[in-house]
């Protein structure tokens, strides 16, 4: 039964895409009569089914090795493109992750959009999104996970501009998808690199190679920072992470796994890779030590200032993600891995809980909105526990993630404390001044009749605030935390009082309602450059978006004037050499042979010309002397 259950894993992600499959005739508006939701009850079902299957492979791949099942794609002359996947307790229990989160936001989806009248299409879209995430933690053929990341990418694009009458979701839309590619062209270009210089793309063979390669300091160091420019990508870390925010403009649902599971599989794959790029280039560890730590300190602080509550925690992704990358880079895995499974509970409960406010208010602007807490309890609670559940307090699963970090780092490399305890403290202190212009004050227009959110919603968000207070009893028997013997008591309370600073800060600050934007300085110097992303988006246009442009401009000029000038003066040349001939027609056939021979004579004179010139050239000066005399 065990070989059974661990050969058919492959069948989890088609789960997924057999239920976006099934939604298609919904989606496409072929079936009317019944609504649409008949498709998300099948998608639903099939998510089911896959959380099941999950579960059963993951009880079984405890008790063994771990196993690849390979499935041979194309095979020409010394040419193996294989699927290969990997059935170990890791993969497994990420497979489970995914699934169980997958069904959650699909139920939260059923009640949120329950009168959309794109409903189908944006459970077919999920179905898709899903199956694309199984696979990639499943994979162990990099062949495999580019393609299934290319999945990724377009899933992304069409659920960000779901809505595509809002000229701002296909703004984000069109953004998100472009960011991306700049990462996903660079990963291609490490992914050929790496199957010529390998011979395989299966991660086992790329681990083998990568243990004897030598490559030059120069090559290994481009084919290092190719590979990461993927994952860089998917994470928002920067110079990439302005799509993050913008994706905000999709549905709530969508932005639910966007913010736990999308960044949760893109460092997945950054975790595969990390073994390749310590052999062929050190240099590569470091720059992911590097922009994880602008990261995690500039996003963090962009968060505060911003007034849209889906973009105020979206940026604060990028800054725990920044911490994984600082983890990743300093060979730290494990600590990685703590940090994705303590933010993807508490970061996914969070939009979970402003979703049902913005469903109820029509609104996210934090300036229009209050008094939502005594109305809305469940929720409230949600978004509470949420906050706990990230930051570093005593004793959810955010305080025991941040705590590993900061042990492992405090006596090795005691500057890299610096950014966890920074990002623990402004966290803190963002997300407690969302609860409060959210939750407690006075009701505003806005929010003066919200009623708590439909049972489709609250089911899930009551069953991931469970989950949430439950994460550290599910991280103890995984062993992913360090037992109370090897923790720093002075670490601890540092990041207690980190967390308890921000928090505080957060709860004491004037927060008033009837601007969004300080004009008092200094405050409004600082308040707009995080507001506006530290003007990224600014830099970005006046460098390389005025170099793309003014490259593009000069083609278009070169295109238009010289080359489709050449082409037009040739056509005109022909019509007016046509219109001048056509009057020299005499009708009498004997001039017709005569322009035929001189046409010929001419062709064959400009034919053999360099040929001429060449024979001449050969002759001596003697003989074009005796030539001469002669």
């Amino acid at each position: 039964m065990t070989e059974f259950l661990t050969q058919t894993i492959w069948v989890v992600p088609i789960y997924s895409w057999i239920g976006a499959f099934l939604t298609i005739p919904w989606a496409t508006g072929i079936v009317r009569r019944t609504g649409p939701r008949p498709a998300a009850y099948f998608n639903l079902l099939m998510t089911l089914f896959a959380c099941i299957h999950g579960w059963l492979i993951f009880q079984a791949s405890l008790q063994e090795a771990v196993q690849e099942i390979q499935f041979h794609w194309l095979m020409v002359a010394d040419i193996d493109i294989s699927f290969v996947l990997e059935v170990s307790p890791v993969s497994t229990a990420a497979m489970e992750f995914i699934t169980s989160l997958s069904l959650l936001a699909q139920l939260y989806a059923l009640g949120y959009m329950e009168k959309d009248w794109g409903l189908a299409r944006f459970f077919a879209l999920m179905g898709f999104f899903e199956g694309a995430l199984i696979g990639i933690v499943l994979s162990n053929s990099l062949f495999l996970t580019y393609a299934l990341l290319e999945m990724l990418t377009v899933c992304t694009l069409l659920i960000v501009g779901f809505w595509y009458a809002q000229p701002l979701a296909l703004k984000a839309a069109r953004d998100a998808f472009l960011t991306k590619r700049v990462g996903d062209i660079l990963l291609l270009i490490g992914v050929v690199t790496l199957a010529t210089f390998a011979g395989s793309l299966t991660f086992s063979d790329l681990y083998t190679w990568a243990y004897s390669a030598n490559l030059p300091p120069l090559v290994g160091n481009l084919l290092g920072l190719a590979l990461i420019a993927g994952p860089i990508g998917k994470c928002a870390q920067f110079p990439l992470n302005l799509w993050l925010d913008e994706a905000m403009e999709g549905p709530n649902p969508a932005s639910v796994l966007r913010n736990s599971l999308v960044v949760t599989c893109g460092t997945y794959v950054l975790i595969k890779l990390v073994p390749i790029v310590t052999m062929i280039s050190p240099l590569t560890l470091s720059v992911l030590v590097v922009i994880g730590t602008i990261t995690a300190l500039g996003t963090s602080m962009v968060a505060i200032a911003q007034i849209d509550i889906k973009r105020s925690l979206s940026h604060s992704t990028s800054a725990y993600i920044g911490l994984v990358f600082i983890a990743v880079g300093m060979q730290r895995s494990d600590i990685g891995v703590i940090l994705l499974v303590a933010h993807a509970f508490a970061k996914a409960l969070m939009f979970m809980s402003i979703g049902g406010v913005i469903l109820n208010t029509n609104n996210q602007n934090l300036a229009e909105m209050g008094g939502l807490g005594s109305k809305m309890p469940a929720t409230s609670t949600a978004f509470a526990v949420g906050i706990v559940g990230l930051i570093g307090l005593f004793p959810l699963g955010g305080f025991w993630a941040m705590s590993e970090g900061i042990n492992a780092f405090w006596f090795d490399a005691p500057v890299l404390v610096i950014p966890f305890l920074f990002v623990n403290a402004v966290t803190a202190l963002g997300l407690v001044r969302v609860f409060r212009l959210v939750f407690l004050g006075k009701p505003q227009a806005k929010t003066r009749r919200a009623p708590e959110v439909p049972w489709a919603m609250a089911l899930p968000m009551v069953a991931l605030t469970i989950l949430t207070l439950l994460v550290p009893v599910l991280m103890r028997p995984m062993e992913l935390l360090s037992e109370w013997e090897y923790l720093n008591p002075l670490a601890e309370v540092t990041l207690v009082i980190s967390g308890v600073v921000g928090c505080t800060t957060g709860a004491l600050i004037y927060l008033p309602r009837t601007w969004s934007r300080s004009i008092r300085m200094p405050l409004k110097l600082f308040q707009d450059l995080f507001a506006y992303d530290f003007y990224l988006d600014e830099l970005y246009r006046y460098t390389i978006v005025f170099a793309v442009l003014l490259f593009s401009n000069i083609t278009a000029w070169i295109d238009r004037y010289i080359v489709d000038g050449l082409v037009n003066l040739v056509g005109l040349g022909t019509v007016f050499s046509g219109q001048g001939l056509k009057y020299s027609v005499s009708g009498k056939s004997q001039f017709y042979v005569l322009t035929i021979l001189l046409g010929i004579s001419l062709l064959a004179i400009f034919i053999t010309w360099p040929l001429n010139q060449w024979s001449l050239s050969q002759w001596s000066l003697e003989q074009w002397s005796l030539f001469i005399g002669h």
